[in-house]
C-alpha cells in the first residue's frame, strides 16, 4: 500500500541530454514547465520524473508529473444528454417484486487519449426507489464530442447495499456524426439487452408475467439528446463534463461505528445544550464528491508514482499480490463511497453562491479543525473524506483508494477550512491584516455560535500532499484558478507541500489542536473485521439504540450470519489442531454454540450423594 505521506522533491530532476548538458537541458525545460503553469501555449516538454534522493545516481521511480500534450483535433460538439425514464424493467427484489434503478453512463468517442490508462467520461445518476418504472430526467453536458460521432452506453443496475449491484441490463445510442444541422434525439426508445442482465432478476418477471402481475418481459430506456453549438476554444482533443453541477454526500453509519465517528451537528448541539439537553448522536462517517465544471486544466496531469516494485502491479492488476490489492482497493473505494438509502444526491446548473455554500456544508466550515483528503480526477470529479491519524482502518484515506486505483489524476493532496474574521481583507496566509480560526477565537460562528453561510468569510487553504501521485507544486496556480472559478465567493490558498513544509505544518498543527479543544473527544479505533454487519442493516441498528431492543433480522441475514459462524468455527478449528493425544486444543476462545463442553458422567461420591437426598424410590 503506497504511503501518501512519502516526501516528494521540491524540484523535479530534469532528463540529461545526450552530450551532457544536464544544466541547459534542465533550463529549458524549467521554462516550459512555468510558461504552462501561466496558460502559456508552447512546445510541451519532455515528461519530468519525481526526484525521491539527492543521489543522481540512483534510478528514480517512474511517475508523477506527466506533461504529455492532448493529442489535437479541432473542436468538437456541445450535447445535452437526458435520460428521462425506463419501463418494464425486472423485479431484483423478491422481497417487494420491485428493483432500485440507476444508471451507469459511458460516452465513448474517436478521439485518442494521451495514454490508454485514461479512463471514458462516465455518469452515475440517482437511485430511484422500489419502482420498476423509474423516471429520472437527469442531464449531462458533454464538450468537444468529435463531428465523428459517439457511442452512449447506458448500464442499467438494481442498487443493493448490502450486496453486489445486480446488472438489469444495456442499453446503446449510437450516433454516426454530428454537424450543425443535426436534428438530435428526442425521448427516443431503446430497448433493453437481457443478455448481461441478472438471470435471477429475469426469472423473477417472467413468473409475474406468468402470474399476470406484468404484463411485458422486455424493458426500455427513453433518452434524448439535445445539440447546443460548438464547443468554446481551439482545441477539441478531450471531451469532458460541463454540467450540471451536483454533489453527492455519501454516509457510511457502519463505518461510523467502526470508527466510532459520530455525525456532526452544529445546530442541534446548540440549542440541545440551550435547553441543557443531551440529544443522541448518530455515527456516521461521511464520503463526499462534487462535479466541478470542465475542463480541468490541461497541464494538471499525474501518474502514480512506483517507489515500490508492487506498485505497478496493483494499479495495473498484474501478478497475484497486484491482483489482490487491486480488488481490496476498489472494494473500499465501493465501501467508502457507499449507495444506498441515505445517500444524498443534489445539483445545480452552473457554479454559483449555492454552490459554494453546499461545499462549506459538506465539510462542516471551520468547526472541530477538520483536514480533509481529495483526489481530483480527470474530469473534474472533486472526491474528499475527513482524515487524521486517529482513524484506524487502514488505506481508508489514502489517495489510491479515493481515486478507485486510478493510473492517473489531475491533482491530489490535503486541505482544510478556515474563517475569517474581516471578509474584505486578505486572508493572513497571504500576508493580509487579517485573523483567521484557527487558530484565533473569532466571534460569529464555531464553536458558541452558528456558523455563517457567507463563502467571503472562509478560505479554503489546499495543498500538493501526496505521496502516491507526487502533484507538481508549479501547477498550484492551475489548482487555485480552476477551484476559483468552481467556488465563486470562496478565497483559496495553495501550499506547496515541500516548499513551504513548516508553514503547512504549522498550519496542520493548529488544526489538529482546535479538534482537540472543540471536536468530539473520540477515541477512533478500528473493529473486528470479520464482523459481517453490512450497510443495511443501519437501520435497525439504530433502531436498537433508541428502543433498546433488536429487531428480527431478514432471512437472508440470518442465513449469511449463520454461514460466518461455521466458516469461522471451521478456521478456529483448523488453526488450533494438534496431531496427538489432545486433537482439539482450544486456547483461549469462548464456548459457542458448536463447541459446548459435553456433559461428563458423575461420580461414585455424586450418585451416592444424588440417592441421599431424593430418598428412596416410590
Amino acid at each position: 500500500m503506497p504511503d501518501d505521506t512519502l516526501p516528494q522533491s521540491q524540484h523535479p530532476p530534469q532528463p540529461e541530454s545526450a552530450n551532457g548538458n544536464h544544466a541547459a537541458t534542465a533550463e529549458k525545460t524549467e521554462e516550459k514547465l512555468g510558461a504552462a503553469a501561466d496558460g502559456d501555449e508552447g512546445p510541451p516538454p519532455k515528461p519530468l520524473k519525481t526526484r525521491t534522493s539527492s543521489s543522481k545516481k540512483e534510478k528514480q521511480p517512474e511517475g508523477g508529473f506527466d506533461d504529455t500534450p492532448v493529442p489535437y483535433a479541432p473542436p468538437g460538439y456541445t450535447i445535452k444528454i437526458t435520460f428521462h425514464r425506463a419501463c418494464n424493467l425486472p423485479l431484483a427484489d423478491i422481497n417487494t417484486l420491485s428493483a432500485d434503478p440507476f444508471i451507469v453512463a459511458e460516452l465513448i468517442t474517436s478521439l485518442p487519449t494521451r495514454h490508454k490508462e485514461d479512463p471514458p467520461l462516465q455518469l452515475r445518476t440517482p437511485t430511484v426507489r422500489q419502482n420498476t418504472d423509474p423516471v429520472w430526467n437527469t442531464q449531462w453536458i458533454i464538450a468537444n464530442v468529435p463531428a465523428s460521432g459517439f457511442r452512449l452506453k447506458c448500464r442499467i443496475y438494481d442498487e443493493d447495499p448490502a450486496d453486489h449491484d445486480d446488472r438489469l441490463g444495456n442499453a446503446h445510442v449510437v450516433v454516426d456524426s454530428l454537424n450543425d444541422q443535426w436534428p438530435g434525439i428526442k425521448e427516443q426508445r431503446y430497448s433493453i439487452k437481457k443478455r448481461m442482465g441478472s438471470k435471477r432478476a429475469y426469472l423473477l418477471r417472467a413468473v409475474a408475467v406468468c402470474f399476470n402481475k406484468v404484463q411485458h418481459m422486455t424493458g426500455s430506456l427513453y433518452v434524448s439528446v439535445e445539440l447546443l453549438g460548438k464547443t468554446e476554444g481551439d482545441h477539441g482533443g478531450r471531451v469532458y463534463t460541463v454540467g450540471p453541477q451536483f454533489w453527492i454526500r455519501h454516509f457510511s453509519p457502519m463505518l461510523g461505528r467502526l470508527l466510532g465517528q459520530k455525525e456532526p451537528n452544529i445546530e442541534s448541539s446548540s440549542s440541545s445544550h440551550s435547553k441543557g439537553k443531551s440529544k443522541a448522536e448518530r455515527y456516521n462517517f461521511q464520503a463526499n464528491e462534487m462535479q466541478l465544471r470542465g475542463p480541468v486544466p490541461e497541464a494538471m496531469y499525474h501518474r502514480y508514482v512506483e517507489f515500490k516494485p508492487f506498485v505497478k502491479s496493483m494499479f495495473t492488476a498484474k501478478g497475484v499480490r497486484g491482483f489482490i490489492l487491486s480488488k481490496a482497493l476498489h472494494h473500499q473505494h465501493a465501501r467508502v463511497y457507499n449507495f444506498d438509502r441515505e445517500t444524498e444526491y443534489e445539483s445545480l446548473p452552473e457554479p454559483c453562491k449555492e454552490f459554494t455554500q453546499k461545499f462549506l456544508e459538506l465539510v462542516h466550515y471551520d468547526q472541530g479543525g477538520r483536514i480533509f483528503t481529495y483526489v481530483l480526477t480527470l474530469d473534474g470529479l472533486f472526491r474528499f473524506t475527513e482524515t487524521g491519524k486517529e482513524f484506524g482502518i487502514d488505506m481508508l484515506s489514502k489517495h489510491t483508494m479515493h481515486s478507485n486505483v486510478a493510473a492517473y489524476t489531475a491533482f491530489s493532496g490535503e486541505f482544510f477550512i478556515r474563517r475569517l474574521k474581516y471578509p474584505s481583507l486578505r486572508p493572513p496566509e497571504e500576508g493580509g491584516h487579517n485573523s483567521s480560526h484557527p487558530p484565533d477565537t473569532i466571534s460569529g460562528g464555531p464553536p458558541q455560535d452558528e456558523p455563517t453561510k457567507d463563502p467571503s468569510y472562509y478560505e479554503l487553504i489546499i495543498d500538493n500532499d501526496s505521496g502516491t501521485y507526487r502533484p507538481n507544486a508549479k501547477l498550484l496556480p492551475q489548482l487555485k484558478s480552476f477551484f476559483e472559478a468552481n467556488f465563486p465567493g470562496l478565497k483559496i490558498v495553495t501550499i506547496d507541500c515541500q516548499g513551504d513544509a513548516e508553514k503547512m505544518e504549522k498550519l496542520k498543527e493548529e488544526q489538529r489542536e482546535l479538534k482537540k479543544a472543540e471536536g468530539d473527544h473520540i477515541v477512533y479505533a478500528q473493529a473486528s473485521r470479520s464482523s459481517s454487519m453490512s450497510s443495511s442493516d443501519i437501520e435497525e441498528l439504530d433502531r436498537l439504540e433508541q428502543l433498546g431492543e433488536r429487531p428480527e433480522p431478514h432471512l437472508r441475514h440470518q442465513l449469511i450470519g449463520a454461514v460466518d459462524q461455521r466458516v469461522d468455527a471451521a478456521k478456529i478449528h483448523a488453526k488450533a489442531y494438534k496431531p496427538g493425544k489432545e486433537a482439539w486444543k482450544m486456547k483461549n476462545k469462548p464456548a459457542k454454540q458448536d463447541d459446548t463442553p459435553q456433559a461428563q458422567p458423575p461420580t461414585e461420591a455424586e450418585k451416592a450423594e444424588n440417592s441421599h437426598t431424593e430418598g428412596p424410590p416410590r
